[in-house]
């Protein structure tokens, strides 16, 4: 392969720049939330981010692709200090695929991925690129802007001729920067807007600011729920709940609980939870997307202590906003799936700590993006997205408040949604991720709309075959579809 370190300048891909950026967004601050300097400071602000060209050049050190040796490599530290990755088959079909990755935690060294794709994209001819952004935390923000700068680089970086085709696909984080960067909120207020021709959002945060609210939710119950199972579990008295205890929610809710993978035990093992504790899988249940297949195998594993790690509730979403966002006011916690309230669920409800949410926190602003940029559901190109069914880091309620939005927005045409049987968060087969692509691309090439799974209709995700079709393989643990995909 042939491989070249550079620090360009940033250029532009032509004709993909779109022309609605606005200078501002104007407004009154106390009731629109638009940005002004007298704001609080952000925490994400004043921390510092390194970026490593010798990292950014190991293209292979998370698995290397076979057949690609003329392949042509761009790497190194753009001007706004995130490194990236480019790469180009010999036989270039002219396409280039945007790759967004996900969550990189709370550490100040970057790092840039490649897409899980990779063989796929460069078998067919498409090139790709990748940033490491420009920070850490959940600054979907960055992600937005420095994908964008990156694709619109790509010809002074390496020389060649602009794209024909653009697309953007995404995990998890990446994949809320996926579906935020081809909304009209995005394309009039970034920084670094560009027109994507086609988006494939996998395990994406689709519903955005859900997520907080969501995890804010789900702790403060299970906080709650402790409480009121054993009264020597301490009580939920605050916000944020200094007295958050993870040991004593795991004694209520657990008889074993999950254990999360390990070098002496790769895969880890799932939980069995105790009676109270399926009443509480039932509370998970509905608040993730109601009753559906493989949500209760999703409850058992080890992404359970990634949800409850999250307790506390910091609703800055750990600095990336200057005030708290997320609260459970008007939330109805059930233990079960029939609407009426039982009298120990009205006990719960009328007993738990309610905090409003501050949707201001997250208002529009007059330098470009909101810090956690919104997906409206306002998008005119093809979207084929991806849901996991047992998913309760990200769970699958965020693809439901997509199809929701793009339906009252009237651009639910334009979506193509997925559930997939799998019980954790992202474990895609690379088929599931590479049909996905493929049929986004056939669609936005001028084919037929591809097929999609209904995830609005309670009955169809209930049923025990949802999710099938699109399903390539049956996952361990999980029950075997009757009727082949």
């Amino acid at each position: 392969m042939s491989t070249h370190f550079t620090i360009p300048r940033i250029g532009l891909l032509a004709g993909l720049l779109s022309a609605g950026l606005l200078a501002g967004c104007g407004g009154d601050s106390s009731s629109s939330g638009v940005g002004e300097p007298s704001q609080p400071a952000r925490v994400q602000d004043t921390r510092t981010f390194t970026a490593s060209e010798t990292q950014a050049a190991a293209f292979d050190a998370e698995g290397g692709v076979t057949g690609h040796d003329d392949a042509e490599q761009w790497s190194g530290i753009r001007p706004n200090g995130a490194s990236y990755r480019i790469e180009v088959p010999a036989a270039w079909n002219g396409r280039l695929v945007m790759y967004a990755h996900g969550y990189r935690g709370e550490g100040s060294e970057l790092t840039v991925g490649n897409p899980s794709i990779r063989q796929w994209l460069l078998d067919n001819g498409y090139a790709w690129a990748a940033s490491s952004y420009s920070t850490n935390f959940y600054d979907v923000r960055t992600g937005v802007e420095d994908t964008n700068e990156l694709a619109l680089a790509f010809t002074d970086i390496t020389g060649l001729a602009d794209p024909d085709r653009l697309y953007i696909i995404g995990h998890s984080m990446g994949g809320h920067v996926t579906a935020a960067a081809i909304e009209d909120e995005t394309l009039a207020t970034a920084n670094n807007p560009v027109q994507y021709h086609g988006a494939v959002p996998m395990c994406g945060v689709v519903g955005d600011t859900f997520e907080f609210e969501y995890l804010t939710q789900a702790t403060m119950a299970a906080q709650h729920f402790a409480h009121m199972k054993n009264p020597d579990a301490p009580p939920l008295t605050g916000i944020p709940a200094t007295n958050f205890d993870a040991g004593a929610i795991n004694s209520v809710i657990w008889t074993i609980p999950p254990i999360p993978p390990s070098t002496d035990n790769p895969t880890g093992s799932l939980g069995v939870p105790t009676a109270e504790g399926e009443q509480f899988q039932a509370l998970m249940r509905n608040l993730s997307g109601g009753e559906r297949p493989v949500a209760d195998i999703g409850f058992t594993t080890y992404y359970w202590h990634v949800v409850m790690g999250t307790g506390g509730r910091d609703g800055t979403v750990n600095g990336i906003l200057a005030r708290d966002l997320t609260g459970n006011a008007g939330v109805t916690y059930q233990f079960d799936n029939f609407p009426p309230l039982s009298t120990e669920e009205q006990a719960f409800n009328d007993t738990i700590l309610r905090v409003e949410s501050n949707p201001s926190a997250n208002g529009l602003r007059n330098d470009g993006l909101r810090w956690i940029p919104v997906i409206n559901g306002e998008f005119n190109i093809p979207v084929v997205s991806l849901q996991g069914l047992g998913d309760f880091y990200v769970p699958f309620r965020h693809g439901q408040i997509y199809r929701e939005r793009a339906e009252a927005n009237g651009n639910d045409t334009w979506l193509v949604q997925r559930a997939i049987r799998s019980p954790g968060h992202c474990d895609y087969t690379a088929e599931e991720q590479i049909n996905a692509f493929e049929d986004m691309v056939a669609w936005e090439q001028g084919g037929p709309k591809p097929a999609g799974d209904d995830f609005l209709d309670p009955a169809t995700v209930a049923a025990d075959d949802f999710g099938c079709q699109f399903t390539t393989t049956d996952r361990s643990g999980v029950p075997a579809c009757t009727t082949p995909p």
